[in-house]
């Protein structure tokens, strides 16, 4: 929930809105707050899971946050867990007709794009989001074909493969082949399978 300060901005120029983010039970939020310093009202979250969602209080800030209103966050790690997290809630801020000033690295974001480094800002954020995602995928690839090699990577069937595969053998397919094609060892198909409904291994 937010905090008052005790001297809120005139309403006329906006507010000024600080959000706090922790991500361990041991991180102190002080430095944070002492960083943005006095607001009219801040938001935290503490514990914060990796969806959006989870964040009450940045879903919090969204919600309240009105044009002319001027939002503090202590680092840009402080408000996105990622990149592309990042991109997005500045996006959704900037929308409202709110600046964001990310205090430590000396930026200030808002929707006209004023300035030289916001500009810069702006037009590189959303590519560095792809290549971040880019960078993520590949290194899953580059693992999974590690672990492969090893012999110890298990691809994971969802519950719609599991249907799919069912139905397959259902159909008279046999195990092993549904096992190739869904490129698992049969032995994690027939767990799979026996999840949801006893199937022989002779099969």
């Amino acid at each position: 929930m937010p905090s008052d300060s005790e001297n809120p901005t005139d309403a006329l120029f906006g507010q000024i809105l600080g959000y706090v983010r922790v991500s361990t039970a041991d991180q102190n939020p002080c430095r944070q707050y002492e960083t943005i310093g006095q607001c009219d009202k801040t938001f935290e979250d503490k514990l914060s899971g990796k969806s959006r969602a989870n964040r009450t209080g940045l879903n919090d800030l969204i919600d309240y946050a009105r044009q002319g209103d001027h939002v503090r966050v202590a680092s840009l790690d402080r408000l996105g867990r990622d990149t592309r997290d990042l991109y997005s809630i500045v996006d959704a801020l900037t929308k409202k007709g709110c600046t964001i000033t990310f205090i430590s690295e000396g930026i200030t974001v808002s929707k006209d794009g004023s300035s030289p480094m916001q500009e810069l800002f702006l037009t590189f954020l959303p590519g560095m989001a792809q290549f971040e995602r880019a960078r993520i995928l590949e290194r899953q690839r580059e693992g999974i074909e590690l672990a492969k090699t090893q012999g110890v990577y298990q691809r994971k069937l969802n519950e719609e493969d599991v249907e799919a595969c069912r139905a397959l053998v259902d159909m008279g397919i046999s195990v092993a082949e549904v096992a190739r094609r869904y490129d698992v060892s049969r032995q994690t198909l027939y767990n799979a399978l026996n999840s949801a409904g006893a199937y022989s291994q002779s099969r």
